[in-house]
């Protein structure tokens, strides 16, 4: 469940359309910015000082649970007065879902060998996008019949396609090898909230008689990682205007980095475990899991700082990387796509840890996840960790490369000067918002 949830965390990525069409272009002014902030700080001060006092867990879920569902309730009694006022633009899942569905009609259609001779509206207020020779099998959705008169196969969207549209299909399938790198990604992203707080709530919380709230590390793991999402992206910037390297190989090289910083959290975690198996062996702890280890919590920090420098810096660069490579009409998308890729690997840690456990039982050998901690041996699930990610280091890098190379040979042969309209791209910021979003803003030179 709980990996479901933060599964589902991409939802908040739709907060701040909601709040910007519910404006209609009214900007708050300094004391709505002021009064914001105020009132979230308050209460996240409340949540982060008061919850870890309350002992029963039945209250900890229960006090979130219950703020919820006043949210959502206050949420839903301004649904009445709601005005959608944009105009609707239409879904892109569903272009994909027409444009196969159109090839499929024509599977026994032969695809001409002039793209000129395929369906395109050439209407100049229309978005589009020049043919391109891979992926051939696709474009039997923009081939037009001769039989029937093409005004009727213009009106049938479900069995004719622009060439634009087609495209934008194959520039997405393209990029899937790269994208499935990313959901290991979020495999390793969700130890920080499964196993690293079952680790901190078992380990010493006092700095001599201070007690202090351990959601402290939590607020460091968030702060590292807003920090990290500002300063990836003004260094991608930097090296952009410096000319040092283009946006599209910087932000391939802040994945790389941003890998590196993962192994560096899983190898940090795997020798602090070590050492906290050590201690709980020495006091004779191993069968008194509700026993606290005579251990600091603040050995966790080192492994919640790097893995919020791991996320912060992914979701920049990885935002960046996918936003020179797929079409314009995706761009918008890109942040809660780039989400729901990496939580899908939020979803599969779980699969992960049923494998790994199956696996370490071979030979007659003790499962590595037994129902306690300090019988568990969380210590090498986080080296395999580790070394699976400094693998996936290396399918990226591949896939990277062979993506590039592809995509350069198409632009050479079939987008002449298309090249020099990326590099006059607009201007972007990446900002990590109050709510936990991670907000893509386009603005033109």
């Amino acid at each position: 469940m709980i990996a479901f949830g933060m599964a589902v965390q991409s939802k908040w990525s739709c907060y701040e359309t909601v709040i910007a069409e519910r404006m209609n272009g009214v900007q708050l002014n300094v004391y709505g910015k002021a009064w914001s902030w105020l009132v979230y700080n308050i209460v996240t001060l409340i949540a982060v000082l008061g919850l870890p006092y309350i002992k029963p867990w039945s209250l900890k879920f229960g006090i979130p649970a219950i703020c919820t569902l006043f949210a959502t309730l206050l949420f839903s009694t301004t649904l009445c007065s709601y005005k959608h006022t944009l105009k609707p633009e239409g879904s892109l899942l569903t272009v994909f879902i027409r444009m196969f569905v159109a090839a499929a009609s024509k599977l026994f259609y032969r695809i001409p060998k002039d793209p000129k001779e395929l369906f395109e509206n050439h209407d100049p207020e229309l978005y589009s996008v020049p043919h391109t020779r891979s992926l051939r099998c696709l474009d039997k959705a923009a081939v037009i019949i001769p039989t029937k008169p093409i005004e009727e196969q213009e009106n049938s969207k479900w069995r004719l396609c622009r060439v634009t549209e087609v495209e934008m299909t194959k520039a997405v399938i393209r990029m899937i090898p790269v994208f499935m790198t990313l959901i290991f990604c979020g495999v390793v992203f969700a130890i920080g909230f499964t196993y690293f707080m079952a680790q901190l709530n078992q380990m010493n919380p006092k700095v001599g008689r201070l007690k202090v709230p351990t959601i402290v590390l939590v607020w460091f793991f968030k702060k590292a990682q807003m920090k990290c999402v500002d300063f990836s992206g003004d260094l991608l910037d930097m090296l952009h205007l410096t000319k040092l390297a283009p946006r599209k190989f910087a932000s391939a090289l802040g994945i790389v980095i941003s890998m590196i910083l993962a192994i560096l959290s899983c190898v940090t975690a795997a020798k602090v475990e070590n050492r906290r198996l050590g201690v709980v062996r020495e006091h004779g702890l191993v069968d008194k899991p509700d026993e606290t280890v005579p251990m600091t919590m603040f050995w966790l920090l080192p492994q919640f700082l790097l893995l919020g420098a791991f996320d912060g810096v992914l979701h920049t660069t990885a935002l960046q990387f996918f936003f020179h490579e797929s079409p314009v009409p995706m761009q918008r998308y890109l942040p809660i796509f780039v989400s729901g890729v990496s939580s899908v690997g939020v979803l599969c840690s779980v699969l992960s840890v049923f494998v790994v456990g199956k696996i370490s039982e071979r030979g007659g050998k003790t499962n590595w996840f037994q129902h306690g901690l300090n019988q568990s041996r969380l210590d090498k699930y986080y080296w395999t960790l580790a070394w699976l990610m400094g693998v996936n280091i290396v399918i990226f890098v591949v896939a990277a490369i062979w993506y590039r190379c592809n995509e350069s040979k198409l632009k050479d042969e079939e987008l002449c000067g298309f090249n020099e309209a990326i590099d006059d791209m607009p201007n972007w910021t990446y900002t990590y918002n109050i709510c936990g979003c991670y907000n893509l803003r386009i603005t033109k030179e």
